[in-house]
């Protein structure tokens, strides 16, 4: 009896993950040069560049290693070479990937893809997408071996994740909504995946879509939450929020840091209406967050730590470390020089309710990409350790957004030392 039921599982489990490899496609196919252009677009909106993209002068030739809790995944080579890329890809294996996340060979795709997302994209622009990859230069560059942990690197069990993450049911538009908020529904929640970072993840890694928007991870990085929860100290408005897309930086809000920095050059190259429709949607839910900063606070110095603060020691080494690393642009106020910085009661990070944005930043500094125009702030690995690191961290927390302390303070510290 036993043996009948693991054969009627291993039956069931074949079915399931098997998928048939497509044939490679002999001929390149000609497209129409509109066609490419709107790929373009949405190729951008996609920030395709930023995953599969390392080396400037190879755009799209992969490599790039993506962490994640499972291992480590390296985007592929998404140029028409015959070899090493797409080239032999027709529009249904191209499709198919899209869409269902497996390989023209049939290799289920690991969902450090999101095809999750792209499943929903309209049909022309699934066509629009091809022909503009199929008309990159074609870049020989083979792909990188996956390091993932046992057993993630047994590729069915990603069906069984498709089973439970992967919804193909077509995109709807939401009738009582304006257009401008479909259209920017329908980029955040497909090409640009918002969710994917900004949506906390199960333990199996797929999105807990009852807390849509609700925070969560980009590379080690706390993604804010873009929801009523949202940690900004001061409120979003639509206006502001799609200057920020573009640039990076908005009136009262600080500048974008990490995984951001990659988004905000693909969206500035962007079209502006489009972005304008993404920030149109995203407000719909921040706007119904509290401010967290009061206007008496928004401004001014920090102070020293109070005689009767409870971790006073800490509170003075951070409060001089700040006196010495942090005071001279930051006590300014964000002005037009890039020796003035925003006022430290208003930058998110030290509102976000883990710290590890703040101890990257303090870390690494903020340095616009190579030939990117940018603010600029200095990085302190180098100069401070790890006592005072925490101690700054701590310091800022508390008297700059006065909230109570991180718990993981000391171990985020750790954490961000590691390679």
């Amino acid at each position: 009896m036993a043996l009948a039921v693991f054969a009627v599982l291993a039956l069931a489990a074949f079915f399931i993950t098997w998928r048939p490899a497509l044939d490679s496609q002999a001929a390149p196919v000609r497209f129409d040069q509109a066609q490419v252009q709107r790929g373009a677009r949405l190729a951008t909106l996609g920030m395709c560049a930023s995953c599969h993209t390392v080396d400037p002068i190879k755009p799209f030739a992969g490599g790039l290693a993506l962490k994640t809790p499972f291992g480590t995944v390296y985007s592929t080579n998404i140029t028409p070479h015959a070899g090493t890329g797409i080239g032999g890809w027709s529009l249904e294996a191209f499709d198919r990937s899209m869409r269902q996340g497996v390989s023209r060979d049939g290799r289920l795709l690991y969902p450090a893809f999101p095809y999750n997302h792209y499943t929903k994209l309209a049909q022309d622009d699934m066509r629009a997408l091809y022909a503009y990859f199929m008309t990159r230069p074609a870049l020989a560059a083979p792909a990188r071996a996956n390091r993932m942990r046992f057993p993630f690197g047994f590729r069915p069990l990603v069906a069984f994740w498709n089973l439970l993450y992967l919804d193909e049911t077509p995109w709807k538009t939401d009738p009582q909504q304006p257009a401008d908020w479909n259209r920017g529904a329908y980029i955040a929640n497909t090409l640009a995946h918002c969710t994917a970072c900004h949506t906390p993840r199960t333990a199996l890694g797929g999105p807990d879509l009852e807390r849509q928007l609700d925070g969560g991870d980009a590379e080690d990085w706390y993604a804010p939450a873009l929801n009523a929860t949202s940690p900004s100290p001061l409120p979003w408005t639509r206006e502001h929020l799609t200057h920020y897309l573009r640039t990076g930086i908005a009136p009262g809000h600080a500048v974008a840091g990490g995984p951001m920095q990659d988004v905000v050059v693909q969206l500035g190259q962007a079209d502006e209406g489009e972005v304008a429709a993404i920030a149109t949607y995203i407000h719909g839910f921040l706007k119904q967050a509290p401010e967290r900063v009061t206007p008496a606070r928004r401004d001014g110095p920090l102070p020293a730590p109070a005689d009767d603060d409870p971790d006073l020691a800490r509170m003075r080494l951070g409060y001089e470390t700040y006196a010495m690393a942090c005071a001279s642009c930051h006590d300014a106020g964000r002005g037009v020089s890039s020796g003035a910085a925003l006022h430290l009661q208003k930058a998110v990070a030290l509102y976000d309710p883990d710290p590890r944005s703040l101890v990257h930043i303090i870390r690494q500094g903020i340095v616009p990409r190579e030939g990117e125009a940018g603010r600029w702030m200095p990085g302190f690995a180098t100069l401070l350790g790890d006592e005072q690191l925490t101690a700054l961290a701590a310091y800022l927390r508390r008297y700059g957004a006065g909230a109570e302390p991180w718990p993981e303070l000391n171990e985020a510290v750790k954490k961000a030392k590691q390679p």
